[in-house]
C-alpha cells in the first residue's frame, strides 16, 4: 500500500530537505525504499541549490526518486486566482504519476517564510489531499524543557485530526547565531542560540515520556557541521575593511548586548561579534579581549557611524594580532537577514557540508520509528474531495467512453463538453442544432475540437421510431406517438443510449429530474439481479467523500428494497474508490428504539448482511453515531461501522433528500449526483443550477459507470 509522510516545519527557514536526506541515510540498511516528493517550490527552495549529493555516484541518496515540483510562479498564480483545488489536483497528479511503484514517500512540507503567508494552509491541504501522515519539525531556540513541552502540548491541542499525526522531530541543526541583545527581532527566531551547555539540559527521554506527540528525533547543534570563515562573510556582505586581519573560522555569531559586562562574560573562542558602531565601548572591550586568551573570529560593526581614527589607534594591539574588523551600514534587522541568507547559502554550497549534516541527522533519528516504517500502518482509508475528483478523471480516461448530452445547445453543457474532452474524460456527443451550438460556442470563445461530436436530431429521429414502438408497444405506443416523443431530445438521447451507439447519458440542466429519469426507467430498465433503481449523492466533505442514498428516487422503500439500495450503494462506493462501511440510518441506535420505522431499518440491515456478508453493514444507527467516533463509543461501542461510516442509507426519500440538502447547504460543500443505480446503462441527472465543473465530473461518473456495467 502506498504510504505518504509529510514533514511540516513549524518555524521559519527550516531546511526540510536536510531532514529527509538524514532519514534516508538512517534507513539505508533497513531495506526500505523511499521516494522523495517536493510538491511545490518555495522561497527557501529557490534560494538554495539542488543538493549536490543527488548526483554523487553510488551514493545512497541516489536511491531516492526526485519528482516533479510545481514552480513558485505557477502555484502563486493559482492561489491568487482562488484556484486552490486546481493546485491540489496538479499536486496529486504529480504525486500519483511519480510514486506509483514506491511503498513510502517522504514529502517536503512548504517552508514558512515572510514571502509565503499561505504555508500553513498549503501544508494542511497537501497532507489532506495526499492522505499523508504528518511529522512536525520544530526548531528549538533558547527554550527550557518546560517551554519545549508547552510548545508540543499546544501543537497537539491545536490539531483537529490527531489520528494522522506520527510525531515530531526537534531540530537544532540550523542554529548558529547567539542573541545577547534585547533588540533582536522576533521574526528571526531561527537565528537564536546554539549554546551547547544550554542544550545539554534537555532530557529528550523525559520529553518523550511526557509528550502526547512522539518525539521521533532530536537533532542537536554540532559546531563541526559548518565551515564558515570571517573573510567569506565579509565579502558576502560587501563590508568596508577596518582591519583585514587573517582568515578565521566562525564557530558562533553573537549580537552583543547593551551591557558590556554581560558581553565580556559571554565571549567564546571563534565567536563573531556583531556590535553597533555607536557602541565604541563594546568595540574597545572586544579588542582588549582579543589580546587575552579568547580568540574571537572577528568583529562586524553595524550602522553607518564612522570609526574615529583615535579609536583605531586605541585598538592597535588587537589589529597586530590580525583580528578581522569590518563594517556594514545596515541596521540590526537588515544585518540579521543578510546573515541568514549567508548561512543558508553556505549550507548548500558544497557536498562536504551536505554529507556532514545528513550524517549527523541520521544519527539522531529514532531507529525504532525507522524500523516501524517497514510495518503496515493502520491507515485511514478515505479519499479527500480532490483525490476523489482526480480518481474520477483518471478512471474515466481509462474507460474511453462516449457520453451523450441531450441538452447540447445549453452554454454550460457546451463548456463542460469542451473541458471533459480537453481532460480526456470522455468523447462528448452534443445533441442539438449544429449551427446553434457552433454559434454559442463561438460566443463563449470555445473551440469545439474533433473529439466533440454534434448530432443533429433531425438527422437521426426517424431511425428510432420503430424501436421505440417495439419497446413500448404494450403501453400503447404507436408510430405517431413515437414520432412525437422523439421530438424531445431527452427521449431521443435515451433511445440512442439504448441502441448501444453511446455508453451513457447526462441531462438535467433544462429538464426536470422526472423528465430525465422517466425515459430511462421506461426504455433502459433495470440491470440483471436488480429489482429497483435507486440513487446516491457523493458528498464532498472537507475531510472525505461520503455516499448518501437514496435521496432522489424511492419515496418509501420497504425493508427488502432498503436492503437492495444499501447493496447497490456499497457497490457504487467501491467502484469509485471509497471503501464501503454502510450505516443504516434511523432515529435510534441498536436496540434503543421501537416502532415500525426503526423495525424496517433493523430488518433491512439483517437482509443486507445475509445477502452480502462480505460488506460491513450495521444498523439501525443514528447519524451522529455513524459519523462521530466519540458518540459511537458510547452508543455503539461494538460496531465496526459506527464512527467511521462512509455510506449512509436513509430510511425514506423525505429523510434522505432533506439530509443531503441540509448538509450541503449548512457545510457549504459540493456534491456530485444524483447518480442512478441498478440500470442496465448509466443515465445521470444534473441539478438545474449545476456548475460547469459539476457537469464535467458527472460526465466522468457516467463514463466509469458504463465500464462497471459491462
Amino acid at each position: 500500500m502506498k504510504r505518504a509522510i509529510i514533514f511540516i516545519p513549524t518555524d521559519a527557514y527550516i531546511n526540510i530537505m536536510n531532514i529527509l536526506y538524514g532519514i534516508k541515510l538512517s534507513a539505508k540498511n533497513s531495506g526500505i525504499h523511499f521516494s522523495l516528493f517536493t510538491p511545490i517550490s518555495s522561497v527557501l527552495d529557490n534560494n538554495t541549490k539542488k543538493n549536490p549529493l543527488e548526483n554523487t555516484k553510488n551514493n545512497v541518496l541516489n536511491m531516492i526518486t526526485s519528482v516533479s515540483t510545481i514552480h513558485e510562479t505557477r502555484w502563486k498564480a493559482l492561489l491568487k486566482s482562488g484556484q486552490m483545488e486546481t493546485l491540489m489536483e496538479e499536486i496529486i497528479s504529480n504525486y500519483n504519476h511519480h510514486t506509483s511503484e514506491d511503498e513510502i514517500t517522504l514529502i517536503a512540507g512548504v517552508s514558512i517564510t515572510n514571502n509565503n503567508p499561505c504555508a500553513y494552509r498549503l501544508n494542511h491541504e497537501i497532507a489532506h489531499t495526499l492522505n499523508a501522515e504528518i511529522v512536525f519539525v520544530y526548531t528549538m531556540c533558547n527554550e527550557s524543557l518546560s517551554q519545549v513541552q508547552e510548545h508540543i502540548a499546544l501543537t497537539y491541542a491545536s490539531l483537529l485530526d490527531k489520528m494522522h499525526i506520527s510525531g515530531m522531530i526537534i531540530n537544532h541543526i540550523n542554529y548558529l547565531i547567539k542573541d545577547e541583545s534585547n533588540f533582536y527581532p522576533k521574526i528571526l527566531n531561527f537565528l537564536k542560540s546554539s549554546d551547547p551547555q544550554h542544550l545539554s539540559n534537555i532530557d529528550i527521554k523525559k520529553l518523550n515520556t511526557n509528550s502526547k506527540l512522539p518525539i521521533l528525533g532530536y537533532i542537536p547543534w554540532n559546531l563541526e557541521l559548518m565551515e564558515l570563515y570571517s573573510m567569506d562573510l565579509f565579502h558576502y556582505l560587501n563590508a568596508t575593511i577596518i582591519n583585514e586581519g587573517n582568515i578565521r573560522r566562525i564557530t558562533s555569531i553573537t549580537f552583543c548586548p547593551e551591557n558590556i559586562i554581560k558581553m565580556v562574560k559571554n565571549l567564546n573562542k571563534g565567536s563573531l561579534l556583531i556590535i553597533s558602531s555607536w557602541r565604541i565601548d563594546l568595540l574597545v572591550a572586544a579588542c582588549l579581549a582579543e589580546t587575552g586568551d579568547v580568540k574571537i573570529s572577528g568583529i562586524l560593526l553595524m550602522d553607518d557611524n564612522p570609526i574615529d581614527i583615535t579609536i583605531v589607534h586605541l585598538c592597535k594591539i588587537s589589529f597586530q594580532s590580525d583580528l578581522p574588523i569590518f563594517q556594514v551600514t545596515t541596521n540590526s534587522l537588515e544585518t540579521a537577514q543578510n546573515l541568514q541568507r549567508f548561512i543558508l547559502k553556505k549550507s548548500t554550497d558544497n557536498t562536504q557540508n551536505h554529507h556532514k549534516i545528513h550524517t549527523h541527522i541520521s544519527h539522531h533519528i529514532s531507529t525504532q520509528w525507522i524500523t516501524s516504517l517497514q510495518k503496515k500502518c493502520k491507515k485511514r482509508n478515505y479519499l479527500s474531495p480532490t483525490a476523489f475528483k482526480y480518481q474520477l478523471t483518471q478512471l474515466s480516461r481509462q474507460a474511453g467512453k462516449h457520453i451523450i448530452l441531450p441538452e447540447g445547445d445549453e452554454p454550460r453543457i457546451i463548456q463542460a463538453a469542451a473541458v471533459a474532452t480537453e481532460k480526456g474524460i470522455a468523447t462528448c456527443i452534443l445533441l442539438g442544432n449544429p449551427k446553434k451550438i457552433q454559434h454559442i460556442a463561438s460566443n463563449l470563445g470555445i473551440t469545439l475540437n474533433s473529439y466533440i461530436q454534434i448530432l443533429d436530431p433531425l438527422d437521426v429521429r426517424k431511425k428510432y421510431i420503430n424501436r421505440l414502438v417495439k419497446i413500448r408497444k404494450d403501453k400503447g405506443m404507436t408510430t405517431d406517438i413515437a414520432q412525437k416523443k422523439l421530438e424531445e431530445n431527452i427521449v431521443l438521447g435515451t433511445m440512442i443510449l439504448e441502441s448501444g451507439k453511446v455508453d451513457g447519458l447526462v441531462s438535467g440542466i433544462t429538464n426536470t429530474t422526472a423528465n430525465t429519469i422517466r425515459p430511462a426507467l421506461q426504455l433502459i430498465k433495470t440491470a440483471p439481479n436488480n429489482s429497483l433503481i435507486s440513487s446516491v449523492f457523493f458528498m464532498l466533505l472537507p475531510d472525505q467523500v461520503l455516499v448518501y442514498g437514496d435521496c432522489a428516487i424511492n419515496p418509501n422503500p420497504n425493508s427488502k428494497e432498503l436492503a437492495e439500495i444499501a447493496i447497490q450503494s456499497a457497490d457504487s462506493a467501491r467502484a469509485f474508490g471509497i471503501e464501503p462501511r454502510i450505516a443504516m440510518i434511523s432515529y435510534s441506535t441498536g436496540q434503543s428504539g421501537a416502532g415500525k420505522d426503526v423495525d424496517k431499518v433493523r430488518e433491512a440491515t439483517l437482509l443486507a448482511q445475509e445477502k452480502r456478508p462480505d460488506l460491513l453493514i450495521d444498523g439501525p444507527l443514528q447519524y451522529d453515531a455513524a459519523i462521530m467516533m466519540d458518540v459511537a463509543k458510547s452508543k455503539a461501542p461494538n460496531s465496526r461501522v459506527a464512527g467511521h461510516a462512509t455510506v449512509f442509507i436513509f430510511p425514506d426519500l423525505n429523510t434522505g433528500n432533506t439530509t443531503y440538502k441540509a448538509v450541503q447547504r449548512a457545510a457549504k460543500i459540493n456534491s456530485i449526483g444524483p447518480m442512478l443505480q441498478g440500470m442496465r446503462k448509466p443515465v445521470n441527472d444534473l441539478s438545474r443550477g449545476a456548475l460547469v465543473s459539476d457537469i464535467v465530473y458527472t460526465i466522468a461518473l457516467t463514463a466509469i459507470q458504463s465500464l462497471t456495467l459491462k
